[in-house]
């Protein structure tokens, strides 16, 4: 390959690709966006702190305080308001829970439309009725299990942003994958971008060696802006080697380059592309755990996310970034998104064509 041209085209393509403002936000500013939303909502900075609306239409009663303490003591930041603004509120559908009463006598409303925020406000609100009334009664409360607040490797006792990150590593990937790489080979190809290069010398190897640089680069740039940004607002940072993560972030890229390449083979207009590109693009990032464990969905659907390329990556992502895990403990989901990569590249170079 004439190193030249590939110069040329990889300078050529980064040059393209830094003009188009909605790509570089896509890929570069739409993660630390997430991260910093979605971190400092669930909890990155600081645990978590639950919050109850208590409706009372009096205060004082002794009653009352020994559930307030209790409260208190399980986290439950309460808000105590008037019977007509709860019941306003509540009206309003803006509460996921209301605590209503006084003097001993509670009922706990919950809101249907928010069960799980509602459920966890029951399970807390229970405990610390339970414990009021022992100690109404001068009795010891009931006992409590210990509970160790540390991460599933052990590594350490890292926050929710400290999952996030990971995923939108991963997400990123998916993205410029499916979004920048088959985009661009759809609109090239609609624009008559590739008929004119195949009336030059360039190769189709070198062109889409070119193509593959830039996105690294894309990539790295991503990445490290990312971690940065963990870092420097949330305090996280790998617990694993680097090395490790950019390898697992370097066969990630390969795979969904390569799917980006195959999606755009079959349309031929950037209007149907955008279809297709959705139609993968959404699964993936809601079946793979980007946000939020699946543990809870159904065991076949559990089943059926990790046989896509994304859940294992980030399975491994996790691994590495939260608790220091080896790139060899990882070969399981390495196979799996190698043996994607495998398929995907080797449809894209079939067929892949200049008209």
């Amino acid at each position: 390959m004439n190193f030249r041209i590939f110069f040329k085209q990889f300078t050529f393509g980064l040059r393209v690709y830094l003009r188009l403002p909605a790509a570089v936000f896509w890929t570069l500013a739409f993660p630390i966006v997430m991260l910093l939303g979605l971190g400092t909502v669930f909890g990155g900075g600081k645990p978590p702190t639950a919050h109850l609306v208590w409706a009372q239409s009096q205060q004082g009663s002794p009653d009352d305080a020994l559930m307030r303490t209790a409260l208190a003591e399980r986290g439950l930041e309460v808000e105590t308001v008037t019977v007509e603004a709860a019941d306003e509120r509540w009206r309003a559908g803006k509460l996921p829970a209301l605590l209503e009463g006084e003097g001993g006598q509670y009922r706990l409303r919950l809101n249907s439309y928010l069960a799980a925020q509602g459920a966890q406000a029951e399970a807390l609100v229970q405990q610390a009725f339970l414990v009021a009334q022992a100690r109404r009664q001068g009795a010891e409360p009931p006992a409590r299990l210990p509970v160790e607040m540390s991460s599933p490797g052990g590594r350490h006792a890292h926050n929710y942003a400290a999952y996030l990150l990971p995923g939108l590593l991963g997400l990123n990937l998916v993205m410029l994958g499916v979004f920048s790489t088959g985009m661009v080979d759809v609109t090239m190809r609609e624009k008559g971008g590739y008929k004119r290069l195949a009336a030059t010398p360039l190769s189709k190897p070198a062109y889409l060696a070119a193509q593959l640089g830039v996105r690294l680069v894309i990539m790295t740039a991503g990445a490290v802006t990312l971690l940065l940004t963990g870092w420097l607002v949330f305090g996280i940072r790998s617990e694993g080697s680097l090395g490790a993560l950019f390898a697992l972030l370097l066969l990630g890229a390969a795979c969904f380059i390569a799917m980006g390449y195959v999606l755009a083979s079959l349309t031929r207009t950037v209007e149907a592309y955008g279809g297709i590109a959705n139609l993968v693009f959404l699964p993936l990032m809601l079946l793979s755990g980007v946000y939020f464990s699946l543990d809870a969905a159904p065991h076949w659907l559990q089943l059926a996310a990790a046989s896509l390329p994304l859940a294992p990556l980030l399975s491994a992502l996790r691994a590495v970034f939260n608790d220091g895990a080896s790139l060899a403990s990882q070969g399981q989901a390495m196979a799996i998104v190698g043996a994607w990569a495998v398929v995907l590249f080797g449809l894209a170079v079939r067929r892949f064509r200049w008209v």
